[in-house]
């Protein structure tokens, strides 16, 4: 399915939203969905009653008691919001029940599972899209019409780092949201840093240059005891991701080595760096190569890549990130009103997910699916 073949807006309209999960993200998103005066949550449902009670007192938002009392009211959007072990169950749900969804990173755990919810949602002509939304985002998509342009040359290498610094030794047991969510990290954990960061940049990647073909990655566990969870994912992975029309990139991913959240383009005439993924208005800058005498070197003077005109609401820093969670949801209920598939949806959102589960998993992947590259935000253009 291509963009421009997706059955248009449901008949209760385009701004209805729902939540399934209240927990230490929902707050993000909250905050984020308040910048589109447009978008209205209709309601939250949480599986624990105590979480679904105060998230939804801090919001003013009413209590869905039970999913199938949420699906009932037929929100035009469900944005699935539950730990990573839940969303295959949660989103299946959702699409039997006729609704459109938004989930959280990863889309699910199983690349058998992304496949089934992939088929079922375009068997019932709905859409399926997957955090996270960073790639609509201002950074991005600089750097993405900085790519077009050929400012820095034909791109050749990437770097992309996303280490988050010892976070075992963090006070993680004194973190909350603005509703009083602490962050789940026995949950964080367990599912690994790879599987809830590496879709960050991943998602650029692809927007950018299209469908990875092959992923070589080896992996880590480097702390072995994090809070006495036992049975945690590995904690550092290093990716080598091969595009089928592209430049080589290598993905790490950590929670050990020190706080690095660059990205670097190494192109034929020189370099394109942001320096944080999770700040939507982190600055796109180009390092032009130079020869002097008989060196060469990039320059230390870097030239700052900006877009003319409006993008979209920026977000002050919550805690670790400085990104406006309601893009892709936002941008969903666009696509679903005009009767084209969302940016995050359907075949992009399948190949991110193969692709971030072989960022995970020690081997050589040769990737099954594929995805055309992101057409730019109008902005963008």
């Amino acid at each position: 399915m291509t963009q421009g073949s997706v059955p248009g807006a449901t008949a209760q309209g385009p701004e209805r939203v729902a939540l399934v999960g209240g927990g230490f993200v929902a707050d993000l998103y909250m905050a984020s969905l308040a910048t589109f005066r447009h978008v209205e949550v209709i309601g939250v449902h949480d599986r624990d009653a105590g979480r679904l009670a105060a998230f939804a007192a801090h919001w003013s938002l009413p209590r869905f008691e039970t999913l199938a009392e949420l699906l009932a009211a037929q929100p035009a959007l469900v944005l699935n919001l539950t730990n990573p072990a839940s969303h295959a169950g949660i989103t299946r749900a959702c699409l039997e029940a006729g609704c459109h969804v938004f989930s959280e990173k990863p889309m699910v755990t199983d690349m058998a599972e992304a496949v089934a919810l992939h088929g079922l949602a375009r068997e019932q002509g709905l859409q399926l899209g997957s955090a996270p939304s960073s790639v609509l985002g201002r950074a991005a998509q600089t750097l993405g019409k900085a790519l077009r342009d050929g400012t820095a040359g034909v791109p050749r290498l990437v770097y992309a780092e996303l280490d988050d610094g010892f976070i075992p030794q963090a006070p993680v047991e004194t973190w909350r949201s603005a509703s009083g969510a602490p962050w789940p990290y026995t949950d964080e954990f367990r599912t690994g840093c790879t599987l809830e960061h590496a879709g960050y940049y991943l998602g650029w990647l692809i927007a950018f240059f299209g469908p990875v073909a092959k992923v070589v990655t080896s992996t880590a566990e480097t702390l072995p005891d994090k809070r006495g969870v036992k049975d945690a994912a590995p904690d550092l992975s290093v990716a080598t991701l091969h595009f089928a029309d592209g430049p080589v990139a290598r993905l790490t991913c950590s929670i050990a080595a020190p706080h690095d959240h660059r990205l670097r383009v190494i192109g034929d005439a020189g370099v394109l760096e942001v320096a944080e993924a999770w700040d939507n208005a982190a600055p796109v800058r180009f390092r032009k190569r130079l020869r002097i005498r008989r060196r060469l070197l990039e320059s230390p003077l870097a030239r700052r890549i900006t877009l003319n005109g409006p993008t979209h609401p920026m977000m002050p820093r919550q805690g670790a990130a400085a990104m406006n969670f309601a893009l892709g949801p936002v941008e969903m209920l666009a696509a679903i009103a005009g009767g084209r598939e969302a940016r995050l949806a359907g075949d992009y959102a399948l190949h991110l997910t193969e692709a971030t589960l072989a960022c995970a998993r020690e081997g050589v992947h040769r990737m099954q699916t594929t995805c055309q590259r992101m057409e730019p935000m109008p902005w963008a253009l």
